[in-house]
């Protein structure tokens, strides 16, 4: 007798992956507004769903706080394969990528990744492990073709881009923006080789910076 063929996970509908989506932006905004703790319910409210559409995609708020960073740190390894795809100037795709990598606002993702939950997660490490080696790739071109300084990391580049992305203290998102990418541009500027001054220490990766 014939063993009956496995049945197949059904794929989830389209409405069902729009509202994860959906979910998934609106706590990414309200993470960066307000912090990690906003009520689930703001973030439904937000996201047009309701509760149960919330805890439904993610029973818990690590499970959504997790899946808020992968997503941003997989859209700026996008942004890192794009910046690979371009044959032209490598300092002008590596300036195009750090402009975009900024937009994404790591910097407020940062303290959630370092107390809110497991930060070894498998999906985590899996996404930072991407992004990691994108990033050096983007940085090798430039500092191949004699553009980019050559004592400078991955974790140095990130570690910027990150601090010049968060607001001042007492500022409002909405009045730090409109400097965030006029600042990243100086920090740019520097990167430039020649260097006019050694650094202090070594070149950081993001390995580094990871909690043990």
């Amino acid at each position: 007798m014939t063993a009956p063929a496995p049945r197949k996970a059904p794929r989830p509908r389209a409405d069902a992956l729009r509202n994860r989506e959906r979910i998934v932006t609106a706590a990414r905004e309200m993470f960066v507004e307000h912090g990690p703790d906003v009520p689930l319910d703001e973030i439904a409210r937000r996201a047009g769903v309701g509760n149960a559409t919330v805890y439904r995609n993610f029973p818990d708020r690590d499970a959504l706080v997790r899946e808020v960073v992968c997503s941003v740190m997989d859209r700026t390894a996008e942004a890192a394969e794009q910046a690979l795809a371009e044959t032209g100037d490598a300092f002008a795709a590596l300036e195009r990528f750090v402009h975009t990598a900024a937009d994404e606002r790591i910097s407020a993702l940062c303290p959630m990744v370092s107390s809110t939950f497991d930060q070894h997660h498998p999906d985590l490490e899996a996404a930072s492990k991407r992004v990691e080696q994108l990033v050096e790739e983007v940085m090798g071109r430039a500092k191949a073709a004699g553009q980019l300084r050559p004592d400078v990391g991955v974790g140095d580049l990130m570690i910027v881009v990150a601090q010049l992305s968060r607001p001042p203290a007492g500022t409002d998102c909405v009045r730090g923006d409109r400097f965030v990418h006029r600042h990243l541009q100086l920090l740019l500027d520097g990167l430039r080789a020649p260097a006019r001054s050694a650094l202090p220490g070594r070149a950081v990766g993001l390995r580094e910076l990871r909690p043990s």
